[in-house]
């Protein structure tokens, strides 16, 4: 059943309450909560100012600033000086990836269960400097999953970087990055990790230091706020980035060496509301609703012989978040959304490889090129929009 707090909470979504729109691409990107938006609003009517002046308001915007970064830090557990922010995480990614140097001759690991954003930065760095890359694929025998046995053999003493998801956005399984970094550690202490936790980060509470990674990078535009991201360095790395700033600028933290006077003002401004409402009970309110969304998404697809659902089987939020994707035998991905469409404009859904190509393309599809259908989903959406999407598939699909 629906939770009474999901349904209360819900509110405080306008874009939600107020258009009539299911949303169930929330993967691509959350809706804002209303502080949030007020906040951007009063920002840019009363503090609109360039950063680093001393007259009234511009002491106040570089408050604003600062606060903002200080709670970014603070989200997941670390300083201040280990966090950048900047347009998306794929930026971030590639401005990483063009400011570290790795010894002659090394290897990276990235894993092919990825989003492009965590592939294609050591692709080109590899390339760049001469390294070494090795792809960790995932296991269609584990319902596409990362497997440790797959990894060790891959491990090397030229091994610098093991580069992976927290979680798919495409089979919504979540990796236990906690004890998988500690399996790398204990084989090669000085190898770095980094974790792409965009399609993790939406739906659990994030500890940066408990983890044990040293790069961790998401999206605050898919944590129910504004466009814009961040990158968690860990200091043993810092020996590795050459400053991308101007050679007049403070060198001494992540933000000095890779902000490229693109932290976006308003939107950094932002974030304290957004994270003062994540709290430990929000966190624990959106497990409960969304193990129940989950639950009633995918006993209808293994209902059904036709539909082949990618990803975990398992419901409970330990194990997964509401990403869910699935092929129908027979039906192209993009004629089943379109389908859909015309059938019930109100579901928003969406059909596609998502960046993941190389995960999409392990799996066999029958029109590859459609990718796969996904429904993506978070707390604010409701059991009934989750029903009703499923009378629309069954009106559309037939009988079993």
């Amino acid at each position: 059943m629906q939770t009474t707090w999901a349904t209360e909470t819900r509110s405080r979504f306008p874009a939600v309450v107020g258009t009539g729109q299911a949303y169930m691409d929330n993967a691509g990107g959350s809706q804002v909560l209303d502080v949030v938006i007020d906040s951007i609003k009063d920002y840019l009517s009363s503090t609109n100012v360039q950063l680093g002046a001393s007259y009234v308001v511009g002491n106040k915007s570089n408050q604003l600033f600062a606060t903002g970064l200080l709670a970014s830090a603070k989200f997941i557990n670390a300083d201040p000086g280990e966090v950048v922010l900047g347009s998306a995480s794929t930026q971030l990614l590639h401005n990483l990836s063009s400011a570290l140097k790795f010894p002659a001759g090394s290897e990276i690991i990235v894993s092919a269960t990825d989003h492009e954003t965590n592939i294609a930065p050591w692709l080109r760095l590899a390339e760049n400097q001469g390294h070494t890359i090795k792809f960790w694929n995932p296991s269609p025998a584990h319902e596409w999953t990362l497997q440790l046995s797959d990894l060790e053999p891959l491990l090397s003493p030229k091994t610098v970087l093991v580069a992976f998801t927290n979680c798919s956005n495409i089979t919504g399984t979540i990796h236990d990055v906690k004890s998988y970094t500690k399996f790398i550690r204990e084989k090669y202490p000085d190898i770095l990790v980094a974790i792409d936790g965009v399609a993790f980060t939406p739906h659990r509470p994030i500890d940066v230091k408990a983890l044990g990674v040293d790069f961790f990078v998401f999206s605050w535009y898919k944590v129910y706020g504004p466009h814009i991201s961040l990158l968690y360095a860990a200091p043993r790395t810092q020996k590795f980035i050459t400053p991308l700033s101007h050679f007049f600028n403070p060198k001494d933290t992540l933000f000095d060496k890779l902000n490229l006077a693109g932290g976006n003002y308003e939107l950094t401004a932002s974030l304290p509301h957004l994270v003062e409402f994540l709290t430990p009970h929000t966190w624990e309110e959106i497990k409960r609703q969304e193990e129940v969304l989950s639950k009633t998404f995918i006993d209808w697809v293994l209902s059904r012989p036709d539909t082949t659902l990618y990803g975990t089987k398992e419901t409970s939020s330990e194990k997964r978040v509401p990403v869910l994707s699935f092929s129908v035998k027979g039906w192209g991905s993009k004629d089943l959304v379109e389908a859909v469409e015309k059938e019930d404009s109100r579901y928003g859904i969406r059909w596609g490889h998502f960046y993941a190509k190389r995960l999409i393309d392990s799996f066999g599809l029958e029109k590859p090129d459609e990718g796969i259908v996904r429904v993506s989903l978070l707390f604010y959406n409701t059991v009934e929009e989750v029903e009703g999407l499923i009378k629309v598939f069954e009106k559309i699909l037939g009988s079993k």
